[in-house]
């Protein structure tokens, strides 16, 4: 599967030479002319690893992409190298504090390039794989936090059902057979849930419904 990459960049010229270097690099890229139209991309639902970014073009620059796209949540981890003819330190400190992750000066050496970038989809991938056990972490916590929590109230139903069935009489017991009996295996149902809760140690989350989603527990 190819890497996608997302050029910004004003200049035509520059623009060509890079898509052609980077798709015969087996890249998937995307052209944008200046920053509004990279979150075009972006909000189109092209996900890429690496940002490619002029500093200087129209409309919106490298720099204030960079900080919309850092500042986003679904964004964040996306890799982005900042091109530039500025070599002050001053401005260098201007583009990290926005979160810029690598910067490279004009003119562009095409080995050092790809290096950076190849680098920059690493670190991408490494990032969200730490998401991916973070969240799995999180949703184990949870999990087992909630299943503790519910275990102690569900003792002490079952024990307050059981009493209650040993004190009814014979004749109500058959006439709320159908009832007793639902209620029973409701609760050997959210035992079954809360053991799975307790034990969990490797969520799945799977669609529900529309947008939402849920752990997969395995129950029907």
């Amino acid at each position: 599967m190819k890497n996608k990459i997302i050029i910004v960049e004003d200049d035509q010229d520059t623009t060509f030479i890079l898509s052609r270097l980077l798709a015969k690099n087996n890249f998937e890229v995307k052209i944008a002319t200046n920053g509004e139209e990279a979150l075009n991309i972006l909000n189109e639902g092209f996900f890429p690893e690496v940002i490619l970014a002029d500093w200087t073009m129209p409309i919106m620059d490298g720099l204030e992409l960079c900080k919309t796209v850092k500042g986003d949540e679904n964004y964040k981890t996306i890799y982005f190298i900042m091109l530039t003819a500025r070599s002050s330190i001053r401005d260098r400190v201007k583009g990290l504090e926005v979160g810029a992750d690598d910067f490279l000066m004009k003119p562009i050496d095409n080995t050092e390039l790809m290096a950076r970038i190849r680098s920059g989809v690493r670190i991408f991938r490494l990032q969200n794989e730490l998401r991916k056990v973070e969240h799995s972490k999180a949703l184990v916590e949870m999990a087992c936090t909630i299943g503790h929590k519910f275990n102690n109230p569900l003792s002490s139903l079952v024990v307050s059902i059981d009493s209650l069935k040993d004190e009814l009489p014979e004749d109500f017991k058959v006439k709320y057979a159908e009832d007793l009996k639902v209620i029973k295996e409701s609760i050997e149902r959210i035992t079954s849930l809360v053991k799975e809760l307790t034990k969990l140690d490797d969520p799945k989350i799977i669609n529900y419904l529309e947008n939402n989603k849920m752990i997969n527990l395995g129950e029907d």
